[in-house]
């Protein structure tokens, strides 16, 4: 294959990603909840005279920012002048684990950009037959996998929840902060770094970066709590946590589920106004942004301020609104399978409409429907190779600053 000769020829890059650390919490983690989130200044990039979000047309998609060396573009580049159309497609999307024999074959077929795995995928192995198995399946990948989990804490924990991998599950996130304050939750996203790094994982989709309005919404057993400073810097924290040790995170879901509805199970219609967000809801992905969260989580609400019509995830100005923040690092959906996006134009067709939208990442339960589409997307024109090559590199230059892609091959 010519992509695995390619991969293999190439020679060791010098990069540098967050610097390990251990034990205190470092210099640069905030302690003092009054330190940033109590300002009043406008966020970067927001809207401060009347409720119009940016738009599509406003904010013009960029390539990553060069980060440490200048190496690292030029690697990546040379990765995607190596692959094909279907692999470039397949590279988008995070597929859901349908177990080891068959993962084998998905990535022999569709080039998947990685898995995520789930509860059952813990409760029915253990260890060492897990870590030997996405070893594996990190060998037979050209392109090294993400192979992510939701390992939130609380009520959502895939991992930890059964005792052969973990004594004690990860508390809720809420609970870390109250017993633990700024210390406790940096430690916390270092322990769960570590503990699913040595599983063979290399990203969580956490933290919960949400705001409720009361300890009864939806979204509330997930989140860090109700008060805005606390849960601003709250997130700055838990990303320092996971940066400092060099592991993926991610912010979701924006912009925030505030007190709306479960999109797992149907549409949500979120009528706040952009002054609200503004003032509440987008500080914490802000902070977390700033801090250097690699990934964004856009969620399935309908945000009427933003797009009445959409809902986040398939909207062009809700993928603008995360990149007027500042944002140019890799921005993923929620799950494409869930009811809000299946009652509203069906998986496959929602694919290619978030793709064209502005998402980098399709987190997807129909990998084979998603990748395929895409493709065919692109081979008729309606998605061009320029705007694939631009998602693709962002993941790329992604997985080689985190370790994804080694430094060392062959």
């Amino acid at each position: 294959m010519k992509l695995r000769k390619l991969f293999a020829a190439l020679t060791a890059l010098a990069l540098t990603g967050c610097a390990s650390t251990q034990g205190n919490i470092p210099s640069h983690v905030t302690t003092d909840s009054n330190a940033t989130a109590t300002s009043t200044e406008p966020l970067p990039g927001t809207i401060d005279t009347d409720d119009t979000p940016p738009t599509a047309d406003t904010v013009e998609p960029e390539l990553p920012v060069t980060v440490e060396t200048e190496e690292q573009p030029d690697y990546a580049e040379t990765l995607l002048a190596g692959m094909s159309t279907e692999e470039k497609a397949g590279q988008v999307v995070l597929a859901r684990y349908p177990g080891f024999e068959t993962a084998q074959e998905v990535i022999s077929e569709f080039h998947p950009g990685g898995f995520t795995l789930f509860g059952a995928d813990f409760r029915d192995s253990d260890p060492e037959t897990l870590t030997q198995e996405l070893a594996q399946l990190q060998e037979q990948s050209v392109i090294p996998l993400l192979l992510a989990v939701d390992e939130e804490g609380g009520t959502v924990v895939r991992a930890s929840k059964y005792p052969q991998f973990r004594d004690e599950e990860f508390p809720a996130q809420s609970e870390v902060l109250a017993s633990g304050g700024a210390q406790g939750v940096y430690s916390d996203a270092a322990e769960k770094s570590a503990f699913l790094r040595a599983l063979g994982l290399n990203m969580n989709l956490a933290p919960v970066c949400d705001l409720p309005r009361s300890f009864s919404d939806y979204i509330a057993d997930r989140a860090f709590g109700t008060d805005v400073d606390e849960v601003t810097e709250a997130v700055r924290n838990a990303v320092a946590g996971y940066c400092d040790n060099s592991f993926i995170c991610t912010l979701k879901h924006f912009p925030g589920y505030g007190n709306n509805l479960d999109t797992h199970t149907g549409i949500s219609l979120d009528s706040r106004p952009m002054s609200e967000l503004q003032e509440l809801d987008l500080r914490p992905f802000t902070a977390g942004m700033e801090q250097g969260a690699p990934v964004v989580m856009v969620s399935h609400n309908i945000v009427e301020c933003v797009n009445a019509d959409l809902p986040g995830s398939l909207s062009p100005e809700m993928y603008a609104l995360v990149r007027s923040l500042g944002f140019d690092g890799v921005i993923m959906t929620d799950d494409l399978s869930m009811q809000a996006v299946g009652e509203y134009c069906g998986e496959n067709k929602a694919a290619v409409t978030a793709f064209l939208a502005g998402a980098d990442l399709l987190c997807s339960s129909d990998y084979e429907n998603a990748a395929s589409a895409l493709a065919a997307a692109v081979n008729s024109g309606e998605i061009s190779q320029e705007r694939l090559d631009q998602s693709v590199l962002r993941i790329l230059r992604m997985k080689i600053k985190y370790g994804v892609i080694p430094t060392e091959v062959g």
